[in-house]
This record gives C-alpha cells, sequence and structure tokens, in this order.
C-alpha cells in the first residue's frame, strides 16, 4: 500500500496506469530495466550515469514471477517487488518506476517510446531487448560500462559463506 505522504511513492505507476503519467515526463526520456533485488553502489551508479542521457529516467522493474524465470535461483528475488519498487522510486535520478510480468520489458519499452534506451555493461548494444524499435525512431542505445564492480549474486555469495 502506497502512503502519500511519502513523495517517492508516487513515483511507483501500475503498469496498466503508468501510460497515463507518461506524458508528463520530461523529454528526452531514457529506459532501463532489471531485477534490482540488493541495492547496492553499482546499481545507484548505473542508474544514475543511465539519467544523465537525458531529462527522465524510468526504470522498469522484473516481477516476481519474471525474477524467478531468470534462474538466478530459487530463493530469487530476496525482496518483494513492492520493496524493490519503493527502493528505486526513492533515487533521486529516477522519475517513474513500474514493472513487467513478461520475460523482457519489450512492452513496457513500445509503450513509452524512450529516446535513449540502456542497460549495464555486460549487455551488447545489439542484444538490448527493444533496440530495434528504439533505433528505427532515431533514438540511442547505450551500454553503461561498470563502474564499481557490484552483483547482487557476489553479494549473497559472500554472505552465505
Amino acid at each position: 500500500m502506497q502512503d502519500a505522504s511519502l513523495s517517492f511513492e508516487q513515483k511507483i505507476i501500475a503498469p496498466e496506469r503508468w501510460q497515463e503519467r507518461l506524458g508528463s515526463i520530461a523529454r528526452p526520456l531514457v529506459f532501463t530495466n532489471g531485477v534490482f533485488d540488493i541495492l547496492h553502489r553499482g546499481h545507484v551508479t548505473y542508474l544514475a550515469r543511465a539519467r544523465a542521457q537525458g531529462a527522465a529516467l524510468v526504470v522498469a522493474l522484473n516481477s516476481d514471477a519474471s525474477v524467478r524465470r531468470l534462474g538466478k535461483g530459487a530463493d530469487r528475488p530476496i525482496n518483494a517487488l513492492a520493496d524493490r519498487l519503493a527502493l528505486v522510486a526513492a533515487l533521486e535520478c529516477v522519475s517513474l518506476v513500474t514493472w513487467f510480468e513478461e520475460d523482457t520489458p519489450l512492452a513496457r519499452i513500445l509503450e513509452c517510446q524512450p529516446e535513449v534506451l540502456v542497460k549495464g555493461g555486460d549487455w551488447p548494444e545489439s542484444a538490448i531487448v527493444g533496440a530495434p524499435s528504439v533505433l528505427a525512431r532515431g533514438g540511442r542505445v547505450l551500454s553503461i560500462p561498470f563502474e564499481h564492480e557490484r552483483s547482487t549474486t557476489a553479494l549473497l555469495r559472500q554472505i552465505r559463506a
């Protein structure tokens, strides 16, 4: 349940309602997606770098079921979708956050038609979902290099050791 007194909660929009809010988002719009399970320095640096590519940053998170289908482990995600949404929404660089149930965020990308599509440095630009659509409209697709070698999987391995 969202608490209206917390301004960052206003950034969380259900997929079926988010197109209503897209009209008020500044352009050029940057889109990215991911699990963002245990937020760490690598995540926040990446999101800040992504936001710097445009006037606003929209982030789509994998739903809990979508995360499980990624094969990251039977106990993933560690944090439920509602908690992950709140943490990402609380970041100053994030303008709007939503989620997707599918295996990829293609539907959200097609709905918001970003001018810039970004993923982390482990994604070659040619493999980024939605790239052909964004490029066909004259947009840019970027793979942002990692500045801090951090990963949720590595953190969990360290915690469990």
